[in-house]
C-alpha cells in the first residue's frame, strides 16, 4: 500500500471536495456536507482518496441516496450498509471519492469525531502516520483492522475524557 504526504493529494482533494459539495448541497440543500477521512486531518499521510460525509435527517435518508446516484455515485458493495449509513463510490472524478451518507445523530457520526480528534492533537497524527507507515505491506483487509483498531482507541479515549 501506497502513502502520499499532503502537497501529494490536497490541492487535487479539496478541489473535488469543493465542486461535489456544491453539487451535492443542490440535489440535498438541507444536508450537511463535510470532508472527512486522512485528506481532512493537517500533517495526515493518505492514499490520496477524498471521503465526504453527507448527514441527513432519517426520513430523508432513502431519498438521498437517489439523489446522491443521480450525481454518478454507486452503493459501494462489500460495506456496512444499514438504514443509517450507506457507502457510494463514483469514477467521475477519475479519482478516488467515495460519500458516507449517514443519518443525522446516527452512531455514523464518528466519523467527524475522529477527524476532529486527530485535528486537534497532533500526537495522534504522529501515531496515525506511523501505524500507516508500518502498514505498507500489509493486506488491505489487514491493514482495516488495524486502523479500525486504532480509530476505535481513539473515540474511546475520547468518550472517556467527556465523561470526566
Amino acid at each position: 500500500m501506497r502513502f502520499l504526504e499532503p502537497s501529494e493529494f490536497l490541492p487535487k482533494v479539496e478541489a473535488i471536495f469543493s465542486d461535489l459539495k456544491d453539487k451535492i448541497k443542490m440535489a440535498l440543500p438541507n444536508a450537511d456536507v463535510e470532508h472527512i477521512g486522512s485528506s481532512a486531518i493537517k500533517g495526515a499521510i493518505s492514499k490520496g482518496d477524498l471521503d465526504v460525509l453527507v448527514r441527513v435527517l432519517p426520513p430523508n435518508f432513502e431519498i438521498a441516496i437517489s439523489k446522491i446516484k443521480e450525481l454518478g455515485f454507486a452503493e459501494k458493495s462489500g460495506t456496512l450498509r444499514t438504514e443509517q449509513l450507506c457507502m457510494l463510490v463514483t469514477d467521475v472524478y477519475n479519482w478516488d471519492v467515495a460519500v458516507q451518507l449517514i443519518a443525522k445523530n446516527s452512531e455514523f457520526e464518528d466519523f467527524v469525531s475522529f477527524r476532529d480528534r486527530l485535528n486537534d492533537d497532533p500526537g495522534l497524527v504522529l501515531a496515525y502516520n506511523q501505524l500507516k507507515l508500518s502498514s505498507r505491506e500489509l493486506s488491505p483487509e489487514n491493514y482495516r483492522q488495524k486502523k479500525s483498531a486504532f480509530i476505535e482507541m481513539v473515540l474511546r479515549n475520547e468518550n472517556s475524557n467527556h465523561k470526566k
